[in-house]
């Protein structure tokens, strides 16, 4: 994965918030899935976290005035608790998740540390960052997924086994891309 110096900085900095508060996190997104072999352009570096003092403008405090931290608090119907993007003048961005259901702390426990970047994150592992994708639903998530497969085919009864923990619709996008796989293999 290759990233602009300002958007490597930007990250080490936000890496170093977390980790000086002791908030748990973890990579996701694009870069996360670069480092499971699947590469695609994004403007954005992603990490997810269930802490919820990055939604408390103190928790950036005066070792961020120079960045621009636009806090977004979810309403009670949504999915998520908020997001955070912590963005500088280089059109740089790290969009901090908040999860909010439970298996989302699995992702954050989960994860492993890696080398990205030159900096040591934890890493989602492949088979949450299927159910985070299958979890958004969107045609890019949709995408994401088959291209992580393609990269870790045994994934599939990984997947499978954690279905249980998943919302419906997620359970459904699952059950359309498995019968797409299942089509295209047979074509």
């Amino acid at each position: 994965m290759h990233a602009e110096p300002g958007a490597l900085t930007l990250l080490q900095r936000v890496c170093e918030r977390f980790s000086s508060a002791g908030a748990d996190f973890c990579l996701i997104g694009a870069a996360a899935m670069a480092v499971h072999g699947v590469v695609r352009a994004t403007a954005d570096i992603d990490l997810l976290t269930v802490d919820l003092r990055p939604l408390d403008s103190d928790f950036w405090g005066d070792s961020f005035s120079d960045k621009e931290v636009d806090i977004r608090r979810a309403d009670a119907d949504d999915p998520l608790g908020g997001v955070v993007r912590v963005a500088d003048s280089l059109s740089s961005c790290v969009d901090v998740v908040i999860g909010r259901p439970s298996w989302h702390g699995d992702v954050v426990a989960n994860a492993e540390a890696k080398q990205v970047l030159g900096l040591d994150i934890p890493v989602a592992g492949a088979r949450d960052l299927v159910a985070l994708k299958l979890y958004a639903g969107g045609p890019q998530d949709a995408w994401d997924v088959h291209q992580l497969l393609d990269a870790e085919p045994d994934l599939l009864g990984a997947v499978d086994s954690y279905l249980d923990r998943l919302p419906t619709d997620a359970r459904e996008l699952w059950a359309k891309i498995r019968s797409e796989r299942i089509f295209f293999r047979r074509s």
